[in-house]
């Protein structure tokens, strides 16, 4: 068919988004919707990395990429990656999970009300409070012959035994957790917090371990309370703290919109991200839409090399006209022009 739009502006109902085609392979997200363990297939992985993995395996970092990961591997330390945006700093840390073999990434996109108890864990007070009230009229509806018989001194017994069902573990929170093997933690776009997450994180990244009060209260009675993972059911807390036993690879991503405090550089391997060049972008277009999709689209990939000095511009947009390009096979070239015009703008341009 000619015609390749979908919505056509005529102002008539029809049935044209049934045409539609599969989404490109970076936004699908219909994959890993089975709830699937840690470990097993991460589908945000897959939307980085290529459907088949094949960007990872023909992943071509820079020697620069890989000397700052091995350093942050072998310091057990953060690695602060900073690099325009669509550089490939948020890929790194699915890369190296993938090629070590370190389960599905822990994510913590970062805006500018997220706190650093955001990624620790959070205490559902409220629901707790309304569970409880809500046993309480049952009980007093269901038998009021109990009611003062002295059975209510293990009342609180039950209230923390059950605290753990109301108590979740953030991003950072579950990479603390004691394992074998270190998670991998992407804290992403750091540069978009408030002022003082940067330096919120100092201590939780410097001792590797934090305190959950809420159950530190109730550990002369339950010293051992299991508490909801952010990625893989329940996990039990011994004495209401978490302390890491292998310490996380925490990639945490910059677009260099401002500067960090010195305590959190001194803590950091910090990594400049170049924008991709020839062989990383074949590799990323080869993995997401094939060699026939590299072969069709060598104007575009030589257009996007072949930009001015300091234009930004990120690789999801050559990827996003290459992809809507090609499924305009049959369109004017005028019309895969004005789509590649539309797609890949400048970010850095005025407006």
């Amino acid at each position: 068919m000619n015609d390749w739009r979908i919505y056509r502006g005529v102002g008539q109902p029809h049935d044209g988004v049934r045409r539609l085609p599969e989404p490109p392979p970076w936004r699908d997200f219909t994959r890993g919707q089975d709830g699937t363990p840690a470990g097993s297939e991460d589908p945000g992985g897959a939307r980085r990395l290529g459907v088949r993995r094949r960007r990872a395996e023909n992943y071509a970092p820079r020697p620069a990429e890989v000397d700052a990961v091995n350093a942050a591997l072998y310091l057990r330390r953060p690695l602060l990656v900073t690099g325009n945006p669509g550089t490939g700093k948020s890929t790194l840390a699915y890369a190296v999970a993938h090629e070590l073999k370190l389960g599905r990434v822990l994510r913590w996109p970062i805006v500018s009300r997220t706190t650093l108890q955001d990624g620790l864990y959070r205490y559902d007070a409220i629901g707790r409070l309304q569970d409880v009230q809500l046993e309480r009229a049952r009980g007093a509806g269901g038998n009021g012959d109990d009611a003062g018989n002295g059975s209510d001194g293990d009342d609180g017994a039950d209230r923390d035994r059950g605290i753990g069902a109301y108590i979740r573990l953030g991003p950072l929170g579950t990479a603390l957790l004691p394992s074998e093997l270190p998670r991998v933690l992407l804290i992403d776009e750091l540069d978009k917090s408030g002022l003082d997450l940067p330096n919120d994180l100092l201590n939780a990244l410097e001792e590797g371990e934090f305190a959950i009060p809420e159950l530190e209260r109730v550990a002369d009675r339950q010293p051992v309370v299991e508490v909801l993972a952010h990625d893989s059911g329940r996990i039990a807390v011994h004495g209401g703290r978490i302390a890491c036993t292998s310490f996380p690879l925490i990639v945490l991503t910059s677009n260099g919109e401002r500067d960090f405090p010195a305590p959190l550089l001194r803590r950091c391997v910090q990594l400049e991200l170049e924008p991709p060049g020839e062989e990383q972008l074949t590799a990323m277009v080869e993995a997401h839409l094939g060699e026939e999709g590299v072969a069709a689209g060598q104007d575009l990939i030589g257009r996007f090399l072949d930009r001015e000095p300091g234009e930004v511009m990120a690789a999801d947009q050559l990827l996003n006209a290459l992809f809507l390009t090609q499924h305009t096979p049959h369109a004017e070239r005028l019309t895969r022009e004005r789509i590649a015009d539309l797609l890949m703008q400048r970010l850095d341009r005025s407006r």
